[in-house]
């Protein structure tokens, strides 16, 4: 595994205290540098702002964490710097209305922008031209997205991909800021046996690739990840969010139970924006 380039991460009675009380706390592990680490847990307990958290994004409040070297929550710019974010919906959703060589072009050019050091422009146009490429071409073969394979190739919308499409993506854009630890949420929901598979092969791949992966899930991959837990035990041996409302995480035996599962998934995702709106002004 090269490891040239990912982040080790660990943490130690690491927690994020809400309104509402817990949102995750007690979470300990260490993982190094080019690992894949999946934060699994029922619904509504926290795995979202854990991973916002890993990623200098959220501000915890209990315990502490590094990245690379960064103390969290003391160091968030610096690991805002060398973490990117996959698919986290809500947070850097995919515009739909944009083909698929647009959203890479868009970004592109962002990264040519923004993310590279000053004197960066003042280097030839062709040069960074090459050096963009490269860097797309780089991005492209790891998250093992092939445009020609794409029912309109480059031009697909991105209204029009399949989920597992839609990772590779978002996994390719996360990609061309070449960081050190990319973070990617739900990442086998709605997804079928073959198709989370094909997901995990493909994080394992951007992990064997020297940078570190950190994945939640509903279910970890058999072997060869970091597994990182949330939320507590009851007696009973059943999982609860951090508010003992109930287990939440088993898989859904019918429609009913299939449309509750779907509401707590957008309850967390709305707990999460709500607790990033307030790590934002803290």
């Amino acid at each position: 595994m090269a490891h040239g380039r990912g982040a080790a991460v660990s943490a130690a009675d690491f927690g994020l205290k809400g309104p509402r009380g817990p949102v995750f706390d007690g979470i300990g592990f260490t993982a190094e540098a080019g690992s894949l680490i999946a934060v699994t847990g029922p619904s509504g307990s926290g795995r979202t702002c854990l991973l916002l958290a890993l990623t200098g994004r959220m501000k915890a409040g209990s315990g502490h964490a590094e990245v690379a070297g960064h103390p969290l929550p003391k160091r968030l710019a610096a690991v805002r710097r060398i973490t990117a974010l996959g698919p986290v919906p809500g947070v850097n959703d995919l515009d739909p209305a944009l083909t698929v060589t647009e959203q890479l072009r868009e970004r592109v050019l962002l990264q040519r922008r923004f993310d590279g050091p000053l004197r960066g422009l003042l280097r030839p146009r062709r040069e960074r031209a090459a050096a963009s490429r490269e860097r797309l071409e780089t991005a492209l073969d790891t998250a093992g997205l092939d445009l020609d394979a794409l029912p309109r190739g480059g031009r697909t919308a991105v209204r029009d991909l399949g989920r597992l499409e839609e990772l590779r993506l978002s996994m390719a854009l996360a990609l061309l800021g070449e960081p050190r630890l990319v973070a990617v949420d739900d990442v086998d929901l709605k997804l079928s046996a073959t198709e989370r598979a094909a997901a995990w092969e493909l994080l394992r791949a951007v992990a064997d690739a020297g940078t570190t992966v950190l994945a939640v899930c509903s279910e970890p991959p058999p072997e060869g990840a970091v597994v990182v837990r949330t939320g507590a035990a009851r007696p009973d041996g059943a999982r609860t969010g951090p508010d003992g409302s109930g287990p939440s995480g088993d898989a859904p035996e019918n429609a009913e139970n299939a449309e509750n599962a779907d509401k707590d998934a957008e309850d967390d995702k709305e707990g999460a924006e709500d607790a990033l709106a307030e790590a934002s002004r803290a």
